[in-house]
């Protein structure tokens, strides 16, 4: 659906010139729901804009459905916006909000009545229709919002941190309906958050942008589970890093001596890496205690502290060398207590969980 060929953004000239983005590349795939994320000022709001026609890019060119849009202002693009505040009309009732777009179309008006009404009840919204958009909550705001940017069906929609304004539990609310909306009207969803939790819960796809750049795309699970550079794994979740040298290949994975001692098989990344030495990411979850003079342990360490949070009990251990290292375990009725504060024990890594780094 989108094509994003060496785009580059440079804001400003000379000494203050800015690069917001740097030479990137991505496609993004029909009715899917992609999203960009990364810390501020990571260039991804950025790269929403030069889709949505608000930036042109210095470079580069961006296609929607074959046509380069480069040239086309934002008004004749088939893309829609929904933003941070959503800038509804106070004025107006959430009807005519989500009319308004379509009378400035000049679409006829039993095709505006039927759309709203088809709208109102995509959003669940049918019960408000003649009220106010001053008189309802933000999470109502935000579903006429959506309903307002989805009502003329554009191709493609674009969300810019919408749910960041939301208390906890309504954002988690939102983040349902956002991908049942999704899947009920078909259309590409691009949307850009720095809440790692929200890309993984909703996303098709993921990609994960520092610096100007995106340094990685792919499915939940593949962001998550298999980072391919240091910065993805940090950013995502907890990550423990133990670094070593490559000591051999076995098929997809590399067998790793570690600097720790013992060896762990962890899975390559895409590339091959740097060198001999490398950084191998394993999260906590993945881990498991057994006996530290257990042929199983991958390594050794300490029981520095427990701490128990209810569905999970997570233990800050420190590695023979120093090294602190996390694991985490489902609380379940089944499950006896694995160890204590000052125990010395054995971390057990099945082959091929671990991730090596490119970096």
């Amino acid at each position: 659906m989108i094509e994003i060929d060496s785009v580059s953004k440079v804001f400003g000239s000379g000494a203050t010139a800015f690069t917001a983005l740097n030479d990137v590349s991505v496609t993004i795939r029909e009715n899917e729901f992609f999203t960009l994320l990364g810390p501020s000022g990571c260039g991804k709001t950025t790269l929403l804009r030069t889709i949505a026609g608000f930036n042109a890019p210095s470079s580069g060119s961006v296609r929607l459905d074959g046509e380069d849009l480069v040239a086309l202002p934002p008004y004749k693009r088939p893309v829609n916006t929904v933003f941070q505040n959503y800038a509804l009309f106070p004025h107006m009732t959430v009807a005519e909000n989500i009319g308004f777009g379509l009378d400035m179309l000049n679409r006829p008006k039993s095709e505006i009545k039927a759309t709203v009404a088809e709208m109102l009840e995509l959003v669940q919204m049918t019960p408000m229709a003649d009220r106010r958009t001053s008189e309802i909550s933000g999470g109502q705001q935000q579903r006429v919002a959506l309903a307002r940017a989805l009502a003329p069906r554009p191709k493609v929609l674009l969300l810019d941190e919408p749910l960041s304004a939301l208390d906890y539990k309504l954002r988690k609310g939102m983040q349902v309906e956002l991908k049942r909306l999704q899947n009920e009207t078909g259309i590409t969803f691009v949307f850009v958050t720095h809440d790692q939790e929200e890309a993984l819960s909703m996303s098709d796809r993921i990609a994960v942008m520092s610096n100007s750049r995106i340094l990685q795309v792919g499915s939940p699970h593949d962001i998550y589970d298999h980072p391919a550079e240091r910065f993805v794994a940090e950013f995502i979740g907890e990550t423990n890093f133990l670094t070593g040298k490559i000591a051999g290949q076995e098929g997809e994975t590399l067998r790793v001596a570690l600097d720790v001692g013992g060896e762990i098989i962890a899975r390559q990344p895409p590339g091959d890496p740097a060198g001999q030495a490398v950084t191998v990411a394993v999260r906590p979850e993945h881990a498991h205690f057994c006996a530290p003079d257990s042929a199983e342990a991958t390594v050794t360490g300490e029981v520095s502290n427990v701490v128990y949070l209810g569905t999970d009990t997570h233990f800050h251990l420190v590695l023979s060398d120093g090294t602190p290292f996390a694991l985490r375990l489902q609380n379940t009725p089944e499950r006896a207590a694995d160890a204590k504060l000052g125990d010395r024990v054995g971390i057990r890594v099945a082959p091929g969980v671990a991730q090596v780094l490119r970096d």
